[in-house]
């Protein structure tokens, strides 16, 4: 396994962080221990949840995951092994906090201390924002229009302000974002500089072979201020794995179960862009799962790399691509076919 520091931290967490998103939801708890146990024995030490999940989001749902995590805790009475990141939901979910502004000392205050209790832990070590209350471009979304008149949110220097507060408690030790802008990240660091207040230590964000747009302007800001890149959906919620090719659908498959709701990747060039892909791994012999996650991994402005999986078996090859090579030709077939299909799933 590889590590990185963890921002300007002393935590150094490895560039395979585990994601949990299925638990609870695709996978039942059984399966989700049989991953940590496979995930930890495998040099995985970075754990990635949040108060919403499972996912797709539902408020039967609701705190699932965490529950499951902190079951597995409370068994193995191995918490000190792990780096543990969870999230605060932003605002939109009417079950979540009356679905207004969430980011309040109310509402984080109450965030935290549910999570803790769901978790049967007394620190998360990496606490994250999971979407901006501020009315922006996230989770794909293109064309931004600014209100003048906008509704109400809480500031940065405000957010903070109030983070620091917990972490000073003990129940988290550093913070994070998650789907960010390039404005966001860089006035949330410019405020913790000019105010001595906690410094951003990570974005995550979506990045894949399908969608390179944290490119253009967070990859800077990541290496400068080592801020870096946590990258959920490396493999496109599957699309990347090559299941899909041929208009397959392969059953409990998300596309299968949740097509309505995981939009972000089925989009007009997706299977046009995801053959030639496939083509590369082919030819140079890779398993194009592995290609696809090695090749986020080996990114200068990536900390670490989020996989998921509803099988032990898929968890095990996603593992798998830290021992895989991209050599430089292999790298540049994968960028020049970028410069033809630039991001066809922003």
């Amino acid at each position: 396994m590889n590590f990185k520091k963890l921002g300007n931290t002393d935590l150094k967490v490895s560039t395979i962080c585990l994601g949990t998103m299925t638990w609870g939801e695709q996978n039942n708890q059984k399966e989700a221990f049989e991953q940590m146990n496979y995930a930890l024995d495998s040099g995985i030490n970075f754990f990635d949840t949040a108060e919403i999940y499972p996912s797709p989001c539902f408020e039967k749902t609701y705190g699932s995951t965490e529950k499951i995590i902190g079951n597995w805790f409370k068994e193995k009475k191995n918490r000190e092994q792990v780096i543990l990141a969870s999230k605060i939901s932003g605002p939109g979910l009417s079950w979540v906090r009356n679905g207004g502004p969430q980011y309040s000392e109310q509402n984080i205050k109450k965030a935290i201390e549910d999570s803790l209790k769901r978790l049967q832990t007394d620190y998360i070590d990496l606490y994250q924002l999971h979407w901006p209350e501020r009315k922006t471009n996230f989770f794909g979304r293109l064309n931004y229009k600014h209100q003048e008149k906008e509704d109400s949110w809480n500031d940065f220097e405000k957010i903070l302000i109030i983070l620091e507060k917990f972490i000073k408690q003990g129940k988290i030790r550093y913070i994070g974002l998650s789907n960010e802008t390039s404005w966001g990240l860089s006035k949330f660091l410019e405020v913790s500089k000019l105010k001595t207040l906690p410094k951003m230590m990570s974005v995550q964000n979506s990045y894949n072979l399908l969608c390179r747009t944290y490119e253009i302007g967070l990859a800077e800001i990541s290496i400068r201020e080592k801020s870096g890149l946590l990258a959920y959906s490396p493999l496109a919620g599957g699309f990347l794995t090559g299941k899909y090719r041929n208009n397959n659908l392969p059953e409990n498959s998300r596309q299968k179960l949740f097509a309505d709701y995981y939009t972000r990747y089925n989009k007009p060039n997706t299977s046009i862009v995801i053959e030639k892909y496939f083509d590369i791994a082919k030819k140079f012999n890779l398993d194009f799962a592995q290609m696809s996650i090695k090749f986020c991994e080996i990114q200068k402005f990536l900390t670490s790399v989020i996989i998921g999986a509803t099988t032990i078996e898929q968890l095990k090859i996603n593992i798998e691509s830290v021992n895989v090579n991209l050599t430089e030709e292999i790298i540049r077939k994968i960028n020049d076919l970028q410069i033809i299909y630039p991001n066809p799933c922003p």
